[in-house]
């Protein structure tokens, strides 16, 4: 199989069903963003850290790839003819979400309580989740976006939103782990 079709070359992608839309639809932004997501968080996953966090990322990165099946199946496109769901055995559930809420609450317990803003650096690897979750945030955006023109399920969006809070006290926990300097954003007086 070759990786070229030439199918896109007028501006055009097919969605999951066949159905043809722009390259720049909201529905494409919108998985597509999640994807970039993905990646940067395989780009967290690769550096120097507890195993226990890189098995976490990896069950994420398997999530994204059901949020991005979720996002490219068009609503009249859930089914298929013969009546079978399109994403049999697919779709995020509450222990997907209840996942990220217990490590989220897991690492808060072995932090110092937040009083500031905190500004993002200090660390290559904290750098990273910052960028993940800014990332995270705009997946969101887009997906939200899209729930005003089509069906999206609910739960993929409140899992992007649990995942952006995820990365935020990662970013916060590799800090402290890493030793590396966590600037709080205080405002001028």
């Amino acid at each position: 199989m070759k990786v070229y079709t030439k199918t896109g070359d007028k501006g055009t992608t097919a969605l999951f069903g066949g159905t043809r839309v722009a390259k720049d639809h909201a529905r494409i932004e919108s998985y597509g963003t999640v994807d970039e997501l993905n990646s940067h968080i395989g780009l967290i996953r690769d550096q120097d850290m507890n195993a226990h966090y890189k098995d976490i990322l990896i069950e994420i990165q398997d999530r994204l790839f059901t949020v991005g099946a979720i996002l490219a199946t068009p609503p009249e496109k859930e089914v298929k003819k013969n009546g079978e769901l399109r994403l049999q055995n697919l779709g995020i559930i509450e222990t997907d979400i209840e996942l990220l809420e217990n490590e989220i609450d897991a690492m808060e317990e072995a932090l110092p309580p937040m009083t500031h803003f905190v500004l993002p650096g200090g660390h290559t690897t904290v750098s990273y989740c910052h960028i993940a979750r800014c990332v995270c945030r705009r997946a969101e955006r887009l997906a939200v976006h899209l729930s005003h023109d089509e069906p999206v399920i609910e739960i993929a969006i409140k899992y992007l939103n649990r995942l952006s809070d995820y990365l935020f006290v990662l970013a916060r926990k590799l800090s402290y782990d890493l030793k590396a300097d966590e600037v709080q954003w205080i405002p001028r007086k």
